[in-house]
């Protein structure tokens, strides 16, 4: 972990040179964002159509949301930043670690999801295990959606002052009460069409960033030659110098890549993290709910190029780019090409671009942790049995309180120079856990009823354990923050899943009847429903999606194996 110092900061050479073209691209997307609020504003009858969007969103409405409340700014300036670091290893983030879990949860986990009923992922812990599993696990996801949260604002704040020139509190409250302003009025419902119309924004904010780096040094093989020559040839290869004991930049193994974060942390995260699953949730049909994720997949696997392009461009172009000597450091890596690169128009259009995902992941953090506290701590263990009104009014009064919580946790980000490495230790805390007690409550029948709060419990200790002690206090010597993300997220899973069966041999299962449709092997009515008309269409088939997506990204890796 890097200490609290000003270099948290961008850079303030960055300052943009934005005119009124660029203030009114900018203007005109805040009054889209706020007319969709509103217009989502009538569907909201009922705390389902608050939570859930009703469910009855097409797939590729919550195709495109999920993958979008995953694209917010920590993720792109993030990922950028970890390119700049540490090279083409950036692809691992994508390929290994993102599309193998996406395509189980749909395939896999989707099923058992959508067909309970339940409103959110903690409420599946209190269906296969009890009631303390299911509190404890609410209340680590809402406080681990506050500090995500707090993390987009913080971004937002640093990004905004030194391109614009606005101040941090003015940028927190301007984007902090658009957020607040379209998810109280529409509910998910309009977090959902936001993300849609935010994904396309995004997009256009970055392609020019890539095309115009990629022309300023000289093409991709420009571009590799320049880093080889001050980097090392393994900085733009995906698995050079990855072998057992050698020297890499990412400070990680094949196998702590492959486990910790190919499988652990991103099975972790894209599994339990109901922030992502909520979209999912929100789909129309089985099938569509399904989809989701597999839709979300073919897109994700080509991101990586648009955000990982900059990183390298900004590590070839500024001499020792992200130390002290060079001015600036790894977050600075996009800011530092729109700075150099964009004219205005384009310009605005990037800003505006920045300040969607912000908002996107600002959002899809927030109306999960509405939804989470509410309906599965305040409406299960507090005020219970009340009116359905009473609770959509409590949802639109926790998101006022998750915003203003989110302004206090935003600085907490500040002691990470690079802010995608703030996000994996909070993603090993705290996902990492969930699966441990999900994947063996779901594929193992003799787990005991009180096994789930102790496999929780214990895991999320020793991931805490391992980073806050082991690793910073320096009992073993592990290079980078991300090498010991992977480390905890590997120390979490296992000690919460041998804490699980330590405790289940001890203990009584839940009766097998009760386990219909909760464990792997088993059934519930809903998980048999034949195809809905028109769903039989071979691009609606969830499997060819998922084998489809596997295959690509295993084959895009070849080009940068060698």
């Amino acid at each position: 972990m890097q200490s609290p110092t000003n270099d948290a900061f961008l850079a303030a050479e960055l300052r943009l040179p934005t005119n009124w073209l660029d203030y009114t691209i900018l203007g005109i997307y805040f009054v889209v964002v706020l007319g969709i609020g509103f217009a989502a504003r009538r569907s909201v009858r009922t705390s389902l159509d608050f939570f859930l969007s009703g469910r009855s969103l097409p797939a590729w409405i919550t195709g495109l949301a999920f993958i979008s409340a995953n694209l917010a700014a920590t993720e792109i300036l993030g990922m950028a930043a970890n390119s700049a670091q540490y090279g083409v290893y950036t692809v691992h983030w994508y390929w290994i670690g993102a599309i193998p879990a996406m395509v189980f949860l749909g395939l896999v986990m989707m099923p058992f999801y959508y067909s309970s009923k339940v409103r959110s992922v903690p409420e599946m812990l209190l269906l296969r295990f009890d009631k303390w599993a299911h509190l404890l696990s609410s209340a680590l996801f809402a406080f681990a959606a506050i500090l995500i949260s707090g993390v987009n604002l913080y971004a937002l704040a640093i990004v905004v002052e030194a391109l614009l020139g606005w101040p941090q509190w003015v940028a927190i409250v301007v984007a902090g009460a658009f957020v607040l302003a379209y998810i109280t009025l529409g509910g998910l419902s309009s977090a959902i069409y936001n993300e849609v119309l935010q994904f396309f924004v995004i997009l256009a904010a970055l392609i020019p960033i890539v095309v115009l780096g990629l022309k300023k040094v000289g093409g991709w093989d420009g571009l590799t030659d320049s880093l080889t020559k001050t980097h090392g040839a393994d900085f733009t290869t995906a698995w050079g110098g990855t072998g057992i004991g050698s020297d890499n930049p990412l400070g990680a193994n094949w196998l702590t890549i492959v486990l910790g974060l190919g499988f652990v942390l991103s099975f972790g995260y894209w599994t339990t993290n109901f922030a992502e699953v909520q979209r999912a949730l929100s789909a129309k049909n089985l099938s569509a709910a399904q989809r989701t994720p597999l839709i979300a997949a073919f897109p994700k696997i080509f991101i990586v190029f648009l955000v990982m392009i900059p990183g390298l461009a900004a590590a070839a172009l500024v001499p020792g780019f992200g130390t002290s000597e060079s001015g600036y450091q790894y977050n600075d890596a996009i800011p530092y090409l729109m700075e150099q690169l964009l004219p205005n128009g384009v310009l605005g259009i990037a800003v505006t671009g920045l300040l969607a995902a912000f908002m996107a992941g600002m959002a899809a953090n927030v109306s999960s942790f509405n939804t989470v506290f509410t309906n599965d701590i305040w409406a299960r263990y507090v005020v219970k049995g009340r009116e359905d009104g009473y609770y959509v009014g409590f949802g639109r009064l926790i998101t006022v309180i998750g915003v203003c919580a989110s302004v206090g946790t935003a600085f907490l980000a500040s002691s990470f120079s690079n802010i995608m490495s703030y996000l994996q230790t909070l993603f090993s805390f705290f996902n990492v856990p969930m699966f441990v007690v999900f994947i063996v409550g779901m594929f193992w029948k003799r787990a005991s009823v009180v096994s789930g709060f102790w496999g929780l419990l214990a895991g999320t200790v020793a991931a805490m354990v391992n980073y806050f002690w082991i690793y910073n206090e320096g009992i073993i010597d592990i290079p980078s923050d991300q090498g010991a993300n992977f480390v905890s997220a590997i120390v979490g899973f296992v000690a919460g899943a041998v804490v699980m069966v330590a405790v289940s041999m001890f203990t009584k299962p839940k009766p097998i009847e009760e386990l219909q449709g909760l464990v792997y092997g088993t059934r519930s009515p809903g998980m048999s429903e034949p195809p809905a008309k028109g769903d039989d269409a071979w691009y609606r088939k969830p499997a060819l999606l998922g084998w489809g997506a596997i295959i690509l990204a295993a084959a895009c890796y070849i080009p940068f194996s060698f």
